[in-house]
């Protein structure tokens, strides 16, 4: 085996919940929909019944909790609700779902939010607490105008060279964002 597929090998283990994680989770009894990306996730594993994922969900270090434990010295059980997430979600990095939580479908979450709550269908929501602050057509809209002058590559991460990432590094120097495949 080579040195690349060897780094491929140990990202997906490193970050990527695998074809074999997904099932244990649905053995668990959450429900994941088709083509998830879910990157380096924490599920909560002992309620995992109470989740609901739907189609096309891309999380990356996310944490998802369905019981709320505060309560479990003084009354001896923990505080449980469902968690469910809609088709063509996106969370970012680091964010935490917490029970009795609604998204729905074509949300983005920004990185490190708190969601509680309902987030509506077609939002784009950030914070801590998270709070919508955008639809998503606007947020999709504002993007593909900015790609029309910022720096756009299409050669996939595996695949860069040194030279691809020589010349993203400089392109970025300045602070200018830009936009990968």
């Amino acid at each position: 085996m080579g040195l690349k597929s060897a780094v491929k090998i140990v990202l997906k283990k490193c970050f990527n919940i695998g074809p074999e994680d997904i099932e244990d989770y649905r053995k668990r009894g959450v429900k994941i929909g088709k083509n998830p990306g879910l990157y380096n996730c924490q599920l909560d594993y002992g309620h995992g019944y109470l989740i609901e994922i739907g189609d096309n969900a891309k999380f990356a270090h996310v944490t998802i909790l369905t019981h709320d434990a505060s309560s479990k010295n003084a009354l001896g059980y923990s505080k449980i609700a469902r968690v469910k997430i809609g088709n063509d979600v996106f969370i970012g990095h680091g964010s935490i779902i917490l029970p009795g939580t609604t998204i729905g479908d074509r949300v983005v979450i920004g990185a490190g939010s708190v969601v509680k709550g309902d987030i509506p269908s077609d939002s784009v929501a950030v914070g801590n607490p998270a709070k919508v602050v955008c639809t998503y057509d606007k947020y999709v809209e504002n993007n593909r105008e900015r790609m029309k002058n910022s720096p756009v590559y299409d050669v996939p991460w595996d695949k860069k060279t040194s030279d691809d990432i020589m010349k993203i590094k400089q392109d970025l120097a300045d602070g200018t964002i830009g936009f990968d495949v």
